[in-house]
């Protein structure tokens, strides 16, 4: 394991996005290495990451033998096993307007404050061309739920902001969402082991990336309410891999569409990840 920092981008389909991404992380000195998960693309993400510099891991080639899974919080568990450093820095691949400072900002935190394991960046959401607008599933479903169920966490501004960093000895210990759901778990999941104060905040200013059709933010919606109600512990615990979110369609019939809900355990419980990062005893 290094003692550097990490950079990873959990991927699929973003080679329009990702070499600028990737480009401007391998010149920084505080940053040991940069991967790139890619999550079966089916465009020239790889090739674009890799010849920008990065090392790009084929998710499902990592921990076969834990069994396939599925969305962005699956490539991240993994991503603990793929990347060496003891602080691991997310960043969506999708962003348009990326610069390396803003893995600086979300780093120096954890290199300067000992009792830090997690920070989440804040930002400006863009939307369609406006300054503002964005973060429809924030405003309307993450932060209704967090002022309900989780008052303490009301100061997050972005609870599910896709940029953030922690450390490893903290990340390993914890369960991951699959789906959608990843970002509000484990902000919860980080205070619940840790407490509030092991959280910061460091301001990205205008975060410019792919925004969703609403129809496409229902789907996102419903797994970020399961994992919340989950959480609170007003949701019995789900068997099934998936929730359907149902729509009604003008003729009265009803569509139904799967949902990811699973959850990955903490990776320290999986053997081969043990045997690669846990010390000697």
């Amino acid at each position: 394991m290094s003692a550097g920092v990490s950079v990873c981008l959990p991927a699929r389909d973003e080679a329009t996005t990702i070499g600028a991404i990737v480009s401007e992380a391998v010149r920084l000195d505080v940053v040991t290495e940069v991967v790139v998960l890619d999550d079966g693309s089916s465009d020239d993400t790889a090739a674009v990451a890799a010849a920008a510099g990065a090392r790009v891991v084929s998710e499902a080639s990592v921990l076969p033998e834990t069994g396939p899974g599925s969305g962005k919080g699956n490539a991240m568990w993994k991503s603990l096993y793929a990347c060496t450093g003891d602080v691991i820095c997310w960043i969506d691949a999708d962003l348009r307007n990326f610069r390396g400072e803003y893995i600086e900002r979300l780093c120096a935190p954890l290199l300067s404050q000992p009792d830090t394991m997690f920070v989440k960046a804040f930002f400006t959401r863009s939307f369609e061309g406006a300054p503002t607008g964005g973060g429809r599933v924030t405003e309307l479903v993450a932060r209704p739920l967090v002022s309900l169920l989780f008052p303490k966490l009301a100061d997050i501004v972005q609870p599910l902001g896709g940029e953030y960093a922690a450390r490893r000895s903290a990340l390993e210990v914890l369960p991951f969402v699959e789906g959608w759901g990843i970002e509000l778990g484990l902000l919860v999941d980080v205070v619940e082991r840790f407490g509030r104060d092991a959280v910061a905040q460091v301001d990205l200013d205008v975060r410019e990336h792919r925004n969703r059709p609403l129809d496409d933010l229902g789907a996102q919606a419903l797994a970020v309410m399961a994992t919340a109600l989950r959480r609170a512990g007003l949701l019995p615990e789900m068997v099934a891999p998936f929730v359907e979110l149902l729509r009604a369609a003008p003729d009265g019939t009803i569509a139904a569409q799967a949902v990811e809900v699973r959850e990955r355990p903490p990776i320290i419980t999986v053997p081969a990840y043990r045997a690669r990062f846990a010390p000697p005893r």
